[in-house]
């Protein structure tokens, strides 16, 4: 047991901790949020098409898509870097390569050298893409980490809205400096990331993991209001310490062997949100609309307004009513909306492209409020300590390919089956519709030490298991080693209404989750 004693003597401690690391954490994702949209901006100024001597499509949209590419390289190392080196250091140099990347693209010299620093970038954003969820969700309450994570994704989508502004803004600028200066944002805003991660304090299951006891102590400590002699704190670093202690093997091998339905869940989750095909309906807000150039920017950007509206209410709803029924919920609008989309469009009629514009608003407000932030929140809060960060690693990975895939593939559908690639997205909502309803169990409220019980499992011993979240609000003072888990009780007659049964977990397939220690309390 650690021997500190005393207060830590740091300024920021409990939760305005909490909250100033996930607001900086959020950095992160509004980089790569930023990065995603500025190219769509600039690529159709008449400087930067001077500038490159007109590129051919093809030659534009490779400059593009390799971002994802150099994403889904890092995202697959990045499991077992953030293992190495810690989260903390992840994000530095995450958005340190970030910054190389945004350099390189603002003093190119030419396409060659463009792509160049766009596949740099996508390395950097394939660390912070993996490396912010993992860090947020070790650091959160299990009674707020939903509303923490959902926060991110609004990080992410105000970087996308601002590359879009500054897009535009730049637009009226007469020179080559109407594309460079949107792409030297870039690197001032991961530059701030930079230098500021070296302020964060580091994730203390990575530390007391690693051996290093005494700063794991620390953290938990200012993470519980500054006290080294607070009993919850003592606790919580004796929990993380003996789940280190009694763990083996850490390799991908184990963890496909032991959890391979939460690493498939994990991985589907961002597949189906992706397959949604929420890249290409800015597009046709655009195309459809008849809106080109500086307009097309302009309704873009009012787009991207509504987008960072439609994510706030997931703050407040999504450990309210549960991961289940927004994604549930989402998925139906959604497909709604593309099927409405496709009707319009091959109806033709003077009125289709203002309803495409409805159909389109709809949809990416639907996406932002479900399917957006919650494939990001999902995979590490199931995913055990031991194998979180390989697990997110490959979820975030399975992201980026998929993205890659949808935006090369998606102008050739356009051109070939026309209206009917939106009901065919609309099919794939329904499909996670499926998915979700059959296989997504519900993880509002639940501690990450108790998700065994989410899926119906037993541990096969402690290092199964995952300690509770750092700064649980009301902890049980029965010792954790003295708990029996309590028999599956059955829910209340009257929650399990139509309603109930269609947004809860099927109770015959999975043990209903009761959070450990509440047999004591009765």
């Amino acid at each position: 047991m650690s021997d500190l004693h005393g207060s830590t003597q740091h300024k920021v401690v409990g939760k305005p901790l909490l909250y100033a690391i996930s607001c900086f954490a959020s950095l992160g994702v509004f980089l790569f949020g930023y990065d995603q949209g500025v190219m769509s901006g600039i690529i159709t100024g008449p400087y930067f098409k001077k500038y490159f001597h007109r590129p051919l499509p093809h030659q534009v949209g490779t400059m593009v898509a390799v971002l994802e590419i150099g994403a889904f390289a890092t995202s697959l190392a990045a499991g077992r870097i953030a293992d190495i080196i810690g989260r903390r250091m992840t994000l530095f140099w995450g958005a340190t390569v970030f910054v190389v990347g945004g350099a390189i693209q603002t003093g190119t010299t030419g396409y060659g050298i463009m792509v160049l620093g766009r596949v740099v970038s996508g390395c950097g954003v394939g660390l912070l893409s993996t490396i912010v969820p993992i860090y947020q969700s070790e650091v959160s309450p299990a009674e707020h980490r939903g509303a923490l994570a959902c926060m991110e994704f609004t990080g992410n989508i105000l970087g996308y809205a601002s590359s879009v502004w500054v897009d535009y803004f730049c637009s009226y600028i007469e020179s080559d400096y109407s594309w460079r200066i949107p792409l030297l944002m870039q690197c001032i805003i991961g530059g701030i990331l930079a230098v500021g991660s070296l302020f964060m304090p580091e994730s203390p299951r990575w530390l007391i993991d690693t051996g290093k006891d005494n700063e794991g102590m620390i953290v938990i400590a200012d993470l519980h209001g500054g006290n080294l002699d607070d009993e919850k704190a003592k606790e919580e670093f004796r929990e993380i310490r003996d789940v280190q202690m009694m763990t083996n093997s850490r390799t991908y091998s184990a963890m496909w062997k032991r959890y391979k339905q939460r690493v498939l869940i994990a991985m589907s989750s961002q597949a189906t949100a992706l397959m949604s095909s929420h890249i290409m309906l800015p597009w046709s807000l655009n195309v459809e609309a008849g809106w080109v150039g500086r307009d097309a920017l302009l309704m873009t950007g009012i787009n991207s307004i509504i987008y960072i509206c439609s994510t706030i209410p997931t703050w407040f709803l999504v450990d309210r009513w549960g991961r289940r029924a927004i994604l549930l919920s989402g998925a139906v609008i959604m497909g709604i909306a593309l099927v409405a989309t496709g009707y319009w469009m091959n109806l033709d009629v003077p009125a289709t492209p203002n309803a495409v514009v409805i159909c389109v608003v709809i949809f990416n407000a639907a996406f932002g409020y479900s399917w957006g932030p919650l494939p990001w929140l999902y995979p590490p809060e199931i995913m055990p300590l031991a194998h979180r960060a390989k697990g997110v690693s490959l979820s975030t990975a399975t992201n980026w390919f998929f993205n890659w895939l949808v935006g090369q593939v998606t102008p050739t559908l356009q051109s070939t089956i026309k209206w009917r690639l939106y009901p065919m997205h609309g099919f794939f909502c329904a499909c996670s519709f499926i998915l979700v309803y059959f296989l997504y169990p519900e993880t509002k409220g639940v501690p990450l030490e108790e998700m065994d019980r989410v899926f119906g499992e037993e541990p096969l011993s402690d290092e199964e298991s995952e300690t509770a979240s750092l700064v649980r609000s009301r902890r049980s003072s029965t010792n954790h080693h003295s708990i029996s888990p309590p028999p599956p009780r059955e829910p209340p007659r009257e929650s399990q209404g139509w309603l109930g049964r269609l947004l809860g977990r099927d109770a015959g397939r999975r043990a209903q989750y009761q959070p450990v220690g509440s047999q004591d309390e009765e």
